[in-house]
Parts: C-alpha cells; structure tokens; sequence
C-alpha cells in the first residue's frame, strides 16, 4: 500500500528516474534516503557528489524482496534468513560479503556490503517498481542532520532529480548495522534494534568491531552536526560554561528529554515530555534541523537520555553532533 499523498504515478516516474541513472530521494522508516541505482556504478558516484561524501564511506543497499539477498552477497549463511525473518522489513542492515554484482564503489572498495530491507511502503514500492536494488545513504550533505521530512532533503541538496515526500519518518535515526562472526553479531552501528532484541535471535559475538576500518556508515567521530555549536549538557567544560553565562538568554536553545526546562534558555524543545525513548528518537533530527535554521539562536545544549536500549544510539548521535564542537 502507498501513502495516501503519494501517487503510483508519482512512483513509477520516480522507478523510472532511478532505472535512467538518476538521483530519487525517498522515505524510509529511519530517515529520507539519497538514492540510485545499486548496480550502476556512474549513478552511484552521483551519490557521493551530491553529499559531498568521501569515498571511503561505504553505502547501504536497500532491497524490496527477501530473495534479492542471494545477488548481492556470496553468503550462503543460513543466520542471514533467520535475522531477516525475525527484523525484516526494518531498521536493521546486515554486513555481508559483497557479490560480483556490487560495484566497488558502493563499498567503498571493502569486499562486504551493507543491505537491508526498509519498512516504508513508499521505498518498498519504489524499489520493487524500478527492479533494481538501491543504494541510499541519509538524504544530506555529508557530516550534516539527516533528514527525516522532505524538507530537509530540499535545504540540503539541490541536485537531487525527484523527491518522494512521504511525511515525516517514523523511527527517526538510521538503522542499526551489524555483521556476523562465527560465534555471533556485532554491532557496528546503534540504532533502533538493539543488542537485546538481537539476542532473540542470535548471541553476541566476543568480536569487537574494528576501529580501524569503516565497515558501515555513521562510524566517524563527527557526523549529524548542525551548522552552529551543541553541547551535552552532562559533558560541558567550565570554560564552556562560564561562556554560556555570558550569551544572551534569547540565543540558547536546551533541548529537553527529562521534562526538565532549565532557566537562562530562551527557546525549551523537548524530545520527550515523559522521558519516552522512542518519542526521543523520532524527534531529534527534527528538532536539532529546526534549532538549526532559527536564526536568534546561537548555541543549542541537550540534556543526556538513558544509555539503555535505543538511548545508546541517541546517545551516539548526539555525541557525534557535538563532536566538532569540543575543545
């Protein structure tokens, strides 16, 4: 089923863009996705030009159908189907060894891929209708929020051919990634499906993924930054502090996740008004795009969540924001 304010006219045309080589924008679950065709490496370079993406960050690929497995990996590891049955559609990619029909761009070089299958009916159908799997990496400049309306897409990119506005995302941060090891998975990035829902299916492996190799997007320091500072509130230095004193009350935003609405911040937005994880989640990239572009305020801090069950992945999101703000 397509949403309402998505036509199948709107998706066909936007199948057919992505059969031409072109760039469609699109919602999935998590965040809005910048994607191509996976099989074309010339599409897939258009990726990497419009995010302004170094090319040793490897993408996802996004499948519509189970089956679809078999032509992008050379695994033939039966976890692979009791994961997908167990997490599929959803927010969960999986690190695979890469077939001969992915191109080495799309990997970055490295001789595994990324795939998952999002839960989105617009990007379900946008692929299933174009025949092709497609790579998509978040629909924003690289380093920058992702994007979870279409807006977002539209401030950020301008060379994008065709945008699917599906509303808002649901989740709201990407997916979590993981590989598997003999002895179980590892996760390489937190997202919604965490270690503990994994468990039901499969143990933790006593691997540590490699610090030295980005196996999966989203694994450097500093990424998902607005373009003015954001500090932890936890985290600040006293020099940070003393300076926060000095500026004005009307240009800090705090952004809330207890319920708490600390004085000396002219603007409160809050993640959750009843300490709610998931409501956090889905609204974070949100309220961090519009404290962005509300230009009275000058320096944004957050109150830390819980770093238990999806709070880890809030958590490694807003450390990531933050990070080039640091002294």
């Amino acid at each position: 089923m397509i949403e309402p304010n998505i036509s199948k006219d709107k998706i066909f045309e936007a199948a057919e863009a992505i059969k031409e080589g072109k760039l469609v924008a699109f919602p999935t679950e998590t965040v809005y996705g910048l994607g191509a065709n996976a099989l074309d490496p010339e599409a897939v370079a258009k990726i990497f030009i419009e995010k302004e993406r170094p090319s040793f960050d490897p993408l996802i690929v996004h499948i519509s159908n189970i089956n679809d497995i078999e032509l992008l990996t050379t695994s033939k590891d039966p976890r692979i189907y009791k994961i997908a049955e167990k997490f599929w559609p959803g927010p969960l990619t999986i690190v695979l060894p890469k077939s001969s029909l992915v191109p080495n761009i799309v990997t970055s070089g490295l001789n595994t891929v990324g795939i998952r299958m999002p839960n989105n009916p617009i990007a379900l159908s946008l692929i299933s209708t174009s025949g092709r799997p497609i790579a998509a990496p978040s629909a924003n400049k690289f380093g920058k929020i992702s994007p979870t309306k279409a807006d977002h897409v539209i401030k950020q990119l301008k060379g994008v051919d065709y945008v699917l506005d599906g509303g808002s995302t649901d989740i709201g941060i990407e997916s979590t990634v993981i590989t598997l090891k003999e002895d179980g998975f590892v996760i390489l990035r937190e997202g919604y499906i965490t270690a503990d829902n994994l468990l039901e299916v499969l143990p933790l492996s006593k691997h540590k993924k490699d610090s030295m190799h980005l196996e999966s997007p989203g694994l450097l320091k500093s990424h998902y930054s607005p373009d003015k500072p954001i500090f932890i509130e936890s985290e600040l230095s006293s020099e940070q502090i003393d300076n926060l004193s000095k500026t004005e009350k009307n240009k800090k935003a705090f952004i809330s996740f207890s319920g708490k609405s600390p004085d000396g911040y002219g603007i409160i937005e809050f993640l959750s008004k009843n300490s709610d994880l998931k409501e956090a989640a889905s609204n974070l990239f949100s309220i961090l795009h519009k404290l962005e572009e509300d230009q009275a305020i000058d320096v944004i801090v957050t109150e830390e969540v819980p770093e238990n069950g999806i709070g880890i992945a809030i958590m490694d999101r807003l450390r990531k924001a933050s990070y080039r703000y640091k002294k």
